[in-house]
């Protein structure tokens, strides 16, 4: 039984490292990052703000409005909760580049872009 039992945990444990996703991403002055804006399912996010700037963070559904606005500021961390086919947009309003630490759990299969 031991046998049997340790394997599996083993494989379960291995296998729950490809439901992540972890990124530092760069925001040139004056744009934001969208992750998310395509079909997918829910997810958190933990988010650092790496930058000497506050960052502004909205959460924007596919299907049109926005919702759950938080303004990070900087080395300060936040977790979201997102729902399914919604996109977390970070802005970067500033003159300066900005640094962002992502870490994703749960639906890894987002889009990812860069507006102005």
């Amino acid at each position: 039984m031991k046998f049997i039992l340790l394997p599996l945990i083993f494989t379960l444990a291995s296998c729950s490292v490809f439901n992540s996703l972890t990124s530092q991403t760069y925001i040139k002055p004056h744009e934001r990052f969208v992750l998310g804006n395509n079909k997918h399912g829910s997810f958190k996010a933990n988010v650092k703000n790496s930058s000497k700037n506050d960052l502004y963070i909205i959460q924007l559904p596919i299907d049109g409005g926005s919702h759950s606005p938080v303004v990070l500021h900087p080395n300060e961390s936040i977790r979201l909760k997102v729902d399914r086919n919604t996109a977390i947009s970070i802005e970067n309003q500033f003159d300066e580049q900005a640094t962002v630490d992502l870490l994703v759990k749960g639906d890894t299969g987002l889009s990812m872009g860069y507006q102005q």
